[in-house]
């Protein structure tokens, strides 16, 4: 599958909007398994980015803490 190149704030607005639409009640019946099917891929893309961020930010102290 096809990575989207859609950053992480790009995502979370994209949710944003989703879950406003739905507590407005303003989803169209025929379109709510396509809004929920793209949130779930859209937070799966923020963990990924978050584990990501997490991970290098992790090495990069570890490597300044071993270098003291």
């Amino acid at each position: 599958m096809k990575k989207e190149k859609i950053t992480y704030e790009e995502a979370m607005a994209e949710i944003e909007r989703i879950i406003e639409r739905m507590e407005a009640n303003n989803v169209n019946i025929d379109n709510l398994s396509v809004d929920l099917s793209r949130a779930t891929k859209l937070i799966e893309l923020c963990r990924e980015k978050l584990n990501k961020t997490e991970a290098d930010v992790d090495k990069i102290l570890n490597n300044v803490k071993n270098n003291k």
